[in-house]
């Protein structure tokens, strides 16, 4: 079992950066792909940006250019660096790991970021 402890939600001006962190209880190599995924109010769990561990990166459309997914094997985290944030991008975040061994997926508790306009 892993535990992942998102952080570096906030409130943020449209235009503006925040850098989201998630720190695994133990060695990330056990898993591939790692990444992000959010749920605004109404709306289903999407993914954001995933990362395999041989560094292969995914993101969605509406993301892609202004985002950026990256993990550190050393320290056990995945991080995300937004910028240029849109209001539509306000969602709580949640940090996803899943397991190269077999079909165990775990989740963070999430952690809200709201843009404001």
């Amino acid at each position: 079992q892993v535990q992942l402890v998102e952080s570096g939600g906030g409130l943020v001006q449209a235009g503006g950066s925040l850098r989201l962190s998630c720190a695994a209880s133990g060695s990330i190599t056990a898993f591939s792909p790692m990444g992000w995924y959010r749920q605004a109010p109404g709306n289903e769990r999407e993914v954001v940006a995933t990362i395999t561990s041989g560094g292969s990166t995914y993101y969605a459309d509406s993301v892609r250019g202004r985002f950026a997914v990256s993990r550190d094997s050393a320290k056990n985290t995945v991080s995300l660096q937004m910028n240029s944030l849109r209001p539509e991008d306000t969602a709580v975040y949640f940090c996803n790991a899943r397991s190269r061994y077999n079909s165990n997926t775990f989740w963070g508790q999430g952690t809200q970021v709201t843009v404001s306009s």
